[in-house]
């Protein structure tokens, strides 16, 4: 008959499964002995238990064999509840490294998707010329915004050729440009081209030539402007007034962005 006891499955019944193994090995000593009655079958069984019981003496410790005060101290001495003591922490330290990694890289992510939002927006550049073929536009009876729909660059998509307004991304400092050109339609007529570069509505520049000299004649206006994120600007033609293109675009309206004033 088999009399060794089957191993434990828990860590708590080690102490009993390691008692038993005494009781099994002493009486395995004591058949011998009375089979062969002899001095060294007593020096057998004496060293067994000798072994055994130093062994048994020993406090076992989850940690591994001598785990130190660490240990004792989450174990608090009891040995049956020390290994899933010791499993609950490892796990709560995992979860612990897992969350704070991840929120690092949440942090990460935003500062990188800002990042890249800051450079495409810092990438603001656009230049249309009035139109794609040849026409005059105006005269008419109230100031009214220029479309210039024939659309060079767009960086950013700041302009919108359907309503010819330029909307600041953000703020900063913005050059622009606005070159308009007229035909008064037969030598010796008057020549009289007038358009106001304005912002949100108000005047800020304009663009101006008077002359009975010239047939043909062109006018440029250029300006920096410290803008703030969301500031419309357009060109208005004054009521009264003509201008005229073709496809050599003498009309554009061009803007970019020269640097940021956003704060750090």
């Amino acid at each position: 008959m088999n009399t060794t006891p089957t191993p434990p499955h828990r860590g708590g019944a080690l102490l009993d499964y390691i008692a038993s193994l005494q009781d099994v090995t002493l009486h395995c000593c004591l058949c011998r002995i009375s089979r062969n009655s002899t001095m060294k079958g007593i020096l057998i069984l004496s060293l067994l238990c000798s072994m055994v019981g130093s062994f048994l003496a020993q406090d076992y410790e989850w940690g591994g064999y001598e785990a130190g005060e660490a240990s004792k101290d989450t174990c608090v001495m009891d040995s049956a509840s020390c290994g899933c003591c010791l499993m609950q922490q490892r796990m709560q330290r995992l979860e612990w490294l897992f969350n704070h990694t991840m929120d690092q890289l949440s942090k990460d992510l935003d500062q990188a998707s800002k990042r890249l939002n800051d450079l495409r927006v810092s990438r603001t550049a656009f230049s249309a010329a009035l139109s794609t073929r040849t026409e005059c536009v105006g005269p008419f009876r109230d100031n009214a915004t220029l479309l210039y729909k024939k659309v060079f660059v767009n960086q950013g998509g700041a302009y919108s050729e359907q309503t010819g307004v330029f909307t600041a991304p953000r703020s900063g400092v913005y050059s622009f440009s606005v070159t308009v050109f007229s035909d008064a339609g037969a030598p010796g007529a008057r020549l009289n081209i007038f358009a106001l570069l304005q912002r949100n509505g108000q005047d800020l520049a304009g663009v101006h030539d008077d002359n009975f000299d010239d047939q043909e004649d062109s006018a440029t206006q250029s300006l920096a402007l410290q803008l703030l994120a969301g500031d419309q600007l357009s060109v208005r033609l004054v009521s009264g007034r003509v201008v005229c293109d073709d496809v050599s675009h003498y009309n554009t309206f061009s803007g970019f962005l020269v640097f940021t004033t956003d704060p750090l």
